[in-house]
């Protein structure tokens, strides 16, 4: 044998990949969770969505489409992260043609989380103004007080008009006058290429927002956990504050009344339908690819079953609850004006920063309950929040194990937060909200529901049902009893309920996207504005077919053999971090390189 040239190679040992992070405990998971599923939509949209659409009557088909879809994608995604304890991306080792799934989860993520910040921010400006008596958005304010009596046009705010206290729809209400000049500054904006100058007041509370998340989440899951029993659970304390004192008005039951209203003719509308299929999809965060990260941290064998039904249906019932804080004030307001209630209700920012603050403001002691609102609206935004950004966050750090080194981690948090704080300047110019609402509109549309499509077909056919059911029981070593009927509930659903009912939805959103032109109040959206949102969505679907023609690519063999290596699941799936039953990490890999000199 020929002799080594030179001293023998020395083994380079270089220190072991930082592991991941686990959850403190099940009760900072649970609380993150339902944090991050509870947020501003319970509050703004489904009172709204549920009178609209025939009063009580929607709680049917809103709960038929929590147990067909909802519940049936929530596990998926929790079971997927957990058993993979891997984040959107790299988690698809499950089956490689389908990692675009994860990468497109990672671009709806980064959009949301640049807008919805921006509403952070103007929960912030109307908390800060709320330290304040009178009110700076009644009538009582000496800035608005002559405002108030100029006739104005009617002014349509998301399907709602919005009236002077004598019922007349030819005056501006103070909190719409505040709201557009003071907060937005929108009526120096002619529209989309108009943007003109930042509102500064805004961009300083978009820093604090930015700031504020960058805190909590500076040390990940061990931070925000310990936040989560805050934020969490303070909306549910105001919630519970503003029903006893809405029960308390004058005319408060004009409003349950309206909220609750049956119309059973509502149930043949497939509009009814397609509205609670949105509302259960959008309000339980499925498909950006929080959940999934979220649960990667879990222990092994959490069980996930009972975690689904407990954070799917504590969303549901805090959407209904809130409906009674919500009408039980706009019926006082409806009655101290002397109008019906459905014409001051609203729904989205209209409600929010519109007519509940106008709501608010009529009512002794107006600055208490108006900080009570708006820190509840902050908490709810920044728990969503603090799931969009912790599912980009792991996605990438799984890709980049280094980037999890304290040091690194911190810059590459800060670099992410001072970017979307950069971008996000757009909205918060004075025609910001018309770029807001084209970001809003397409971004979560029919992109996300493609996304959740692929994701229940491709665990259901390509990785196997069978298989991913056995993982479940794997991970619940000690399974119920129950949890057999249940999975077998799941089943059926994920084959054949699940995927017709996301195929309904997303047929309706393009005939929704598509035959009603995109407005904003009076304002109609160009055509280059309307393809611009297009093409947000479409680049979010687009990474689905460029992600699986690499994989493809990187196969040997005829199409159909490539096809099928594609959908194996690579060696290194759930090998990374090999963990016993129990959840503890047993073996962190490290990588070992020879050297020798010259």
């Amino acid at each position: 044998s020929q002799a080594w040239p030179g001293p023998p190679p020395q083994p380079e040992i270089l220190a072991p990949t930082p592991p991941r992070e686990t959850w403190a405990s099940k009760y900072e998971f649970l609380l993150s969770c339902l944090g991050y599923c509870v947020g501003l939509g319970n509050v703004w949209r489904f009172p709204y969505l549920c009178y609209r659409n025939g009063g009580g009557i929607f709680l049917i088909p809103y709960f038929i489409m929590l147990l067909v879809t909802g519940l049936p994608l929530f596990l998926m995604e929790l079971s997927l992260g957990q058993y993979g304890a891997a984040g959107p991306i790299t988690v698809w080792k499950c089956c490689p043609l389908l990692k675009g799934v994860g990468v497109a989860m990672l671009i709806v993520s980064s959009l949301v989380s640049l807008y919805y910040n921006v509403i952070m921010a103007w929960a912030l400006y109307y908390l800060g103004s709320s330290f304040q008596s009178p009110l700076p958005w009644s009538c009582d304010a000496p800035w608005n007080a002559e405002i108030c009596k100029v006739v104005a046009v009617m002014v349509t705010w998301w399907g709602c008009v919005l009236q002077n206290a004598s019922g007349s729809t030819g005056w501006v209400s103070a909190s719409e006058v505040f709201w557009n000049e003071q907060v937005l500054g929108v009526t120096h904006s002619s529209g989309l290429e108009d943007p003109g100058p930042v509102q500064w007041p805004l961009a300083l509370c978009l820093l604090a927002a930015w700031i504020l998340v960058f805190l909590c989440m500076l040390k990940g899951i061990r931070s925000s956990g310990k936040v989560a029993y805050f934020t969490a659970t303070f909306p549910y304390l105001v919630i519970l504050i503003l029903i006893i004192r809405g029960a308390t008005l004058e005319g408060s039951l004009n409003g349950i009344r309206f909220y609750l209203s049956s119309d059973w003719s509502g149930l043949q509308s497939a509009q009814v339908w397609s509205d609670a299929a949105s509302q259960i999809f959008y309000s339980l965060g499925i498909g950006f690819g929080g959940l999934l990260s979220m649960a990667s941290y879990n222990k092994f064998d959490n069980n996930v079953i009972r975690d689904t039904l407990v954070v799917a249906i504590g969303n549901c019932c805090t959407s209904f609850f809130a409906g009674f804080a919500i009408f039980s004030v706009l019926g006082h307001m409806a009655w101290r004006k002397q109008v019906p209630v459905g014409s001051v209700a609203a729904s989205g920012p209209g409600l929010a920063f519109v007519a509940y603050p106008e709501a608010l403001s009529l009512l002794p002691g107006s600055p208490f309950w108006s900080i009570l609102f708006f820190l509840m609206l902050l908490t709810l935004g920044v728990d969503t929040l603090f799931g969009n950004i912790e599912g980009i966050t792991t996605a990438i750090l799984d890709e980049f194990p280094a980037l999890r080194d304290w040091r690194r981690k911190t810059a590459f948090l800060g670099v992410l937060c001072i970017s979307f704080y950069l971008l996000g300047l757009l909205l918060v110019t004075q025609g910001g909200i018309f770029w807001f609402t084209l970001i809003d509109t397409y971004s979560t549309g029919f992109g996300l529901i493609i996304v959740a499509l692929f994701m229940c077909l491709g665990i259901a056919f390509c990785y196997g049902m069978n298989q991913f059911c056995q993982d479940i029981v794997d991970m619940i070593c000690r399974c119920p009893p129950w949890c057999s009927h249940v999975l077998g509930y799941f089943k059926v659903c994920w084959a054949f309920f699940t995927p017709c009912l996301l195929l309904f939805t997303l047929i309706y959103t393009f005939l929704d996207l598509y035959g009603i032109p995109l407005r904003y109040g009076t304002y109609e959206y160009p055509a280059w504005g309307t393809s611009l949102g297009v093409c947000i969505g479409v680049l979010t679907c687009l990474q689905i077919p460029l992600w699986a023609a690499m994989a493809l690519c990187r196969e040997s063999g005829t199409l159909s053999d490539r096809f099928q290596k594609a959908t194996q699941p690579l060696h290194s799936w759930r090998t990374a971090t090999a963990r016993d039953v129990a959840g503890d990490i047993i073996d962190v890999p490290f990588t070992i390189t020879l050297t020798s000199s010259d």
